[in-house]
């Protein structure tokens, strides 16, 4: 993330490795299963068990785990500046969910036991009015843009009120025009977004 001219960084990083516990609790004892299936087939084929065959079959999965969950965790990057709320997951291919912090309307955080003795746990933001349209801006999605803008524009000629193009007067609501682009739509948004006030 690269920040705007004169936006600050208030963080910039990745989820604890704690967060991961569990993943890895979870995966010790799915090593250990495949420990012990490991150890059933060679008594079978060999009626006896045979510890290196399983020794192996358990570090192997638990090595693949503990990569699979150091990518998850590098893959996440969380910012807060003192413009916006951005959450970047992914390593080969790219998602990016960003809001303005204005936009925030409620922050919700919950623990279970186990998150609150590890000192982690759940955060959540609602934001104000959030619909496909403003995501769509907010993460530079031009096929989610697209879409969402000929939806918007369809409903409001379907519910709206035709008034001649020559009208001058007060508006409740601020449209795009069909063909504006995300950077258009996004300076004619502005901080109020699509109804102001």
């Amino acid at each position: 993330m690269d920040p705007e001219p004169g936006e600050e960084v208030f963080f910039h990083g990745h989820p604890s490795w704690r967060s991961l516990a569990l993943f890895y609790a979870k995966g010790l004892l799915a090593a250990l299963v495949v420990g012990i299936v490991a150890g059933v087939v060679t008594r079978i084929a060999n009626h006896h068990v045979q510890a290196g065959w399983v020794a192996v079959a358990v570090v192997v999965v638990f090595l693949v785990l503990v990569i699979v969950g150091q990518l998850r965790r590098i893959g996440t990057t969380y910012s807060i500046t003192s413009q916006r709320l951005t959450i970047q997951t992914g390593i080969l291919s790219r998602d990016v969910h960003q809001t303005r912090l204005e936009r925030i309307q409620n922050v919700n955080s919950s623990q279970s036991l186990f998150e609150r003795l590890l000192r982690i746990g759940t955060v959540q933001f609602d934001t104000a009015g959030e619909t496909q349209f403003d995501t769509a801006v907010d993460t530079n999605d031009e096929a989610g843009f697209r879409e969402a803008l000929r939806s918007l524009l369809a409903l409001v000629r379907e519910v709206g009120e035709r008034v001649p193009d020559d009208f001058l007067g007060p508006s409740e609501l601020v449209l795009p025009n069909a063909d504006a682009t995300i950077e258009e739509v996004r300076a004619l948004l502005g901080e109020e977004g699509l109804i102001p006030g």
